[in-house]
């Protein structure tokens, strides 16, 4: 395990999209509100991306303390190996590692 965080880098300039906004506001031209609006396409795409990678996280977590629990309760009652079902979840979520761009595959 690494000390690195794997946290999804965006897929959008963000400064653009302000800077766009911010000159939308100041000039109300055609070509500054055409642009502001050019981006929301991106920006409806970031909010998927980051809805599907947010999903992803709940699921997984879900996963894992659901295997924990079950390790816990299996030592109680005194199984051989109670944390087979913890360590099947892990490498069940190492066997899935995004990509070091953050896109959600699969």
């Amino acid at each position: 395990m690494t000390n690195e965080p794997r946290t999804p880098r965006p897929t959008l300039d963000q400064e653009a999209v302000l800077t766009h906004l911010h000159a939308a506001r100041r000039h109300q031209t055609p070509t500054a509100l055409w642009t502001v609006v050019g981006d929301v396409p991106v920006l409806l795409a970031e909010i998927d991306r980051l809805a599907r990678l947010l999903s992803r996280a709940r699921w997984d977590f879900a996963n894992l303390l659901a295997a924990a629990r079950a390790s816990l309760v299996a030592d109680q009652d005194g199984e051989s190996d109670p944390l087979a079902y913890l360590r099947d979840e892990v490498a069940q979520h190492r066997a899935w590692v995004p990509p070091d761009d953050g896109e959600l595959s699969g």
